[in-house]
């Protein structure tokens, strides 16, 4: 199947020069916002984060009159990223040097680790580095005025959420509320949390936000030139398709479904064992490694692949070690996860990351994508394959199949969002000549006739730091998932579904605030699912099936376009006809209810229709939105003999 998603970058170098403090271009941004008292650095894997976090926290414990930095990150392995590091060489005013002693992602039992918390607290000792749940445990152990004038560096803050459940979040905003402790969240996902908000609106707004986008930061790399999203469906076993679309010629990490889903066989390690053999045959395993040594079948050569499925924690430590190690490009060919090598796990030389199985987290999705991203010398292209179960049209499941793909799809589209280039938009008035696409303040911006500026500093914020969010709410919202497929009329999407989901997720908007933010989200998801083309002096989009002049895009065009129709083309031509019939049904079983509002945008369709082709719209038509005009039509003279009955 082709790729959903291809996004080329120019290899401008720009996200990897240092400045005179070594810092990187993220780092910089960060630390201008150095003195927040509550920051959240919104960054993709790979940009610096932890390094930008050393850079604060050494300011604020040398010029801010901080006494401590804490430092909490979701699994053990992730601590290293926060190890001792030579700063001044770079230029910086101080070295990160964090005594060992009250490093607390060790093996060990939680207990000892509270208590050497709690030591840390009461000693001269600048830098502790613990897991979350060592900061859950301690919490119950403290009072919140012990972090008074120490700073909490929380990294992969989306594991965080005001879920009643989760005590993480709970620490979090206690703490913000009874001491006058300092905040510094980093995550490498740009979104909040999938379904449950990471904070409460109240306490969201004290962050100072700093955003640097995935664009940013792949463009700006000097090695990877492409990235792609794709799909391949299987049919029975997964194990045996795996082969199919593994390249043993390409670094690659296979992500196996949790055992709690559907494409799982339930036995994790058998299918490992399976993964092995279908790639070829065990030689043996180095005791002192833990690597396996297979025998490929295709190709006769030795390839080193890493199991992080199997339980055994002495093996299991073994394996982490060696990878941690890893310093050339063949050291590692292949690595097999479940839950692990995901956030925070760096291995540079990946190319491909191979995951089995619909995931419902898009944070989940960003970060296995993440450990694929990597600048390094062995590639110019990077790959994230998803392998799906297909529908299959005799099989009680295809509605949830069917569900799983579509939001499969919608995962991907929501990537490419993230990753392509980003374009600011202006209005453009009839009075204006002049050429458009001039770059300001280093961007791209095009200007669109009758586009609504923000009328307000909230739909503005909406619109600098929470559209990827939002757009993630919108595209996995269940009414967006059936009209996507392109059953629906655009401008029904466009004017009537994604308003309603921006009322539900800000309902203190002005009705002029709701249209400005929404308007910016359909002319952003337009504009970053079309392709700009130059002919000549001039520069053209293609966006769906319209190639327009750039200077003529106005509002009333980009609302005439489903931005999310390419995806489900492509999916249309990459499986059978059956299969592609059983999605169509399904889909069509579960559509939206009419509403007034939707009949409204398509009666003067209905009159165009008619107009056109001397014939009303058929009930029975092939084309969904010729059956979709049909049924406004019965919508409408229902509501009309509703009306002259109640008259």
């Amino acid at each position: 199947m082709p790729d959903i998603v291809h996004v080329t970058y120019q290899q401008t170098g720009k996200s990897k020069k240092t400045n005179e403090y070594g810092m990187r271009e993220m780092q910089q941004k960060a630390f201008e916002a150095r003195t927040a008292q509550y920051l959240l650095i919104k960054a993709p894997p790979a940009s610096g984060k932890s390094r930008a976090l050393m850079f604060i926290g050494l300011d604020k414990l040398v010029n801010q009159g901080i006494k401590k930095v804490i430092v909490a990150v979701p699994e053990r392995s992730i601590g290293s990223s926060f190890a001792k590091t030579d700063l001044k060489k770079h230029g910086f005013f101080a070295d990160w040097e964090p005594n060992p002693r009250y490093n607390l992602c060790t093996p060990g039992v939680e207990k000892s680790k509270v208590t050497a918390f709690l030591n840390f607290l009461e000693s001269e000792e600048k830098i502790l580095i613990c897991t979350h749940a060592t900061l859950r445990f301690a919490f119950e152990a403290i009072d919140e005025k012990q972090l008074n004038d120490c700073l909490l560096a929380i990294d992969e803050f989306h594991h965080v959420s005001v879920d009643g459940d989760n005590k993480l979040g709970i620490v979090l905003s206690s703490v913000m509320e009874k001491s006058n402790v300092h905040v510094v969240a980093m995550t490498g996902s740009f979104f909040r949390g999938d379904s449950v908000p990471i904070l409460l609106p109240e306490d969201e707004a004290k962050f100072i936000k700093v955003k640097y986008d995935y664009y940013q930061q792949l463009n700006g790399y000097n090695y990877l030139k492409s990235l792609g999203i794709g799909y391949h469906f299987y049919q029975g076993r997964y194990t045996s398709a795996i082969n199919e679309i593994l390249d043993e010629n390409k670094k690659t990490i296979i992500h196996i479904p949790s055992v709690n889903s559907g494409e799982s066989t339930k036995d994790k390690y058998e299918e490992v064992n399976r993964i092995i053999d279908s790639i070829g045959e065990l030689d043996y395993q180095d005791p002192d490694t833990g690597v396996l040594y297979v025998i490929s079948k295709t190709t006769g050569k030795t390839l080193k692949i890493a199991d992080l499925v199997h339980d055994n924690q002495k093996d299991r430590d073994k394996i982490q070690e060696y990878l941690r190690k890893v310093s050339s490009v063949d050291d590692i060919d292949i690595i097999i996860a479940l839950g692990m090598a995901k956030e925070g796990f760096d291995w540079p030389y990946c190319e491909h990351a191979l995951t089995v199985g619909y995931r419902g987290s898009l944070t989940e999705i960003i970060q296995i994508i993440g450990r694929a991203t990597r600048d390094s010398e062995n590639k110019t292209h990077s790959q994230f394959t998803n392998l799906i179960a297909q529908p299959d049209a005799e099989d009680d499941l295809v509605k949830l199949s069917v569900n799983n793909m579509l939001k499969a799809i919608t995962a991907s589209l929501l990537m490419e969002q993230v990753l392509a280039p980003n374009f600011k938009f202006k209005p453009k008035f009839p009075e204006e000549d002049e050429l458009d696409g001039v770059e300001e303040d280093g961007e791209d911006y095009i200007k669109i006739r009758g586009f609504k500026l923000p009328s307000s500093q909230r739909a503005k914020d909406i619109i600098e730091s929470d559209i990827n969010d939002l757009k993630a709410k919108i595209m996995q919202d269940d009414q967006m998932l059936k009209a996507m497929p392109g059953n629906v009329d655009p401008e029904v999407i466009n004017k009537v579904l994604i308003p309603k989901i921006i009322k539900e997720t800000y309902p203190d908007l002005t009705d002029e605030e709701v249209e400005s933010v929404r308007q910016h989200i359909v002319v952003d998801s337009v504009i970053k699912n079309g392709t700009i083309e130059e002919v000549g002096d001039k520069r053209f989009i293609r966006m769906a099936d319209s190639f327009v002049n750039i200077d003529d895009i106005n509002i009333d065009l980009i609302d005439t376009i489903n931005p999310f129709q390419k995806a489900f083309e492509i999916l249309s031509k990459s499986v059978t006809a059956s299969v592609f019939k059983a999605i169509q049904e399904t889909i069509d079983a579960t559509r939206i209810q009419m509403t007034e509002e939707e009949a409204i945008i398509l009666w003067p369709k209905i009159k165009n229709w008619i107009a056109k082709t001397g014939e009303q719209p058929s009930i029975q038509a092939f084309d969904p939105q010729e059956r979709r005009l049909a049924e406004a039509i019965i919508f409408l003279k229902e509501q009309k003999r509703k009306a002259a009955t109640n008259g």
